[in-house]
């Protein structure tokens, strides 16, 4: 069974052709990168009008990579939620159009599905139940992946997401838009203990997250040094904050899997890629024993194969939709399960 994965919902528009969930027959990505880092951040109204630009061409060569036609697809998969609601508003009306003049089942993904999904790429033989960590831009959150198109989230920031914290303190720090890889970069060269930086805590909500606090005090950190004439040195900054975010992200992560016993656990997201994170969870998880899944780099940003992989399970479930199909800016994974 051959799925059409349809992506746009921030700055990439994305097509993929993904065979049987798993087999990744093609995978077009046009990144809008380089224009929004002359704002230092994804400008929603630019990014809605790249995808319009871009999305028949990637589609176009997302299918003749594939070597397929949309005679050979079986379904039409694409993100309606969450995500920036101009750019899902593009994906989900070109997919509907497309669905509907083909004649295909019109399969409607939750963005966040889709980044757990990654991982079934990646790694075939993983099957639920399992505890992911999925950290990106825009969420954070442990989840109880009960079956490959059914959740449960236990845990979610309470402000910023760990990727948004990311872009922030890089920027503080002088780095370019997204920030993420020069962080990771930087921390290389950096001592993971110059700062001591705080591990904010939500009360009463042991798996939650808050990361404005950990933020704050990055930018408080740097600007109170500037303003005393002093330099912070960058790599050890940079070192010391991935250390304390990744740290939080991975006691979180293992606290909910003891708590809850799960041994196979996954990590999903744009974050996943981070050497810091990757790290720390890997050998939290070598010292418990537990098995983990993580994405290939290829895979840990937005993409179609992902929304294709999920859509593929989604369609198995039964999940379809008609020309009603809206995109929603603002949507809790638990609720697609119910």
């Amino acid at each position: 069974m051959k799925i059409l994965g349809i992506e746009s919902s921030c700055d990439e528009t994305a097509c993929s052709v993904v065979e049987d969930g798993k087999t990744v027959l093609s995978n077009i990505v046009a990144s809008q990168i380089d224009e929004h880092r002359l704002y230092g951040g994804v400008v929603p109204e630019i990014a809605s009008r790249r995808h319009a630009e871009n999305i028949t061409w990637v589609t176009k060569a997302a299918l003749e990579e594939a070597g397929c036609t949309m005679d050979d697809i079986d379904a039409v998969a694409v993100t309606y939620a969450p995500g920036l609601i101009g750019a899902l508003l593009v994906g989900v009306s070109f997919a509907k159009g497309l669905a509907m003049s083909a004649g295909k089942p019109l399969v409607p993904v939750h963005h966040i599905a889709g980044h757990i999904a990654a991982n079934y790429i990646s790694h075939p033989e993983l099957k639920p139940p399992y505890l992911c960590l999925v950290v990106s831009g825009g969420h954070s959150h442990i989840v109880e992946v009960l079956d490959y198109s059914r959740y449960h989230v236990i845990g979610r920031t309470r402000d910023d997401a760990a990727g948004e914290c990311f872009d922030k303190v890089a920027r503080t720090l002088g780095f370019e838009y997204p920030g993420g890889k020069f962080i990771d970069n930087a921390a290389k060269s950096g001592d993971p203990n110059a700062y001591k930086l705080p591990h904010p805590k939500v009360q009463g909500s042991e798996y939650d997250f808050s990361f404005s606090g950990l933020k704050t005090a990055v930018i408080n950190l740097v600007h109170n040094a500037a303003q005393k004439g002093e330099t912070v040195n960058v790599n050890d900054m940079a070192a010391s904050f991935q250390n304390t975010i990744s740290d939080i992200l991975v006691d979180k992560a293992m606290l909910a899997a003891k708590d809850l016993g799960y041994i196979t656990i996954g990590l999903a997201g744009g974050v996943s890629a981070n050497s810091g994170v990757r790290e720390k969870l890997q050998k939290a998880c070598d010292k418990r024993g537990y098995k983990l899944y993580m994405p290939e780099f290829k895979y840990c940003g937005d993409n179609g194969a992902m929304i294709a992989c999920q859509g593929y399970f989604d369609y198995l479930a039964g999940r379809r939709a008609d020309e009603s199909l809206n995109g929603i800016a603002t949507l809790s994974l638990d609720k697609i399960s119910e």
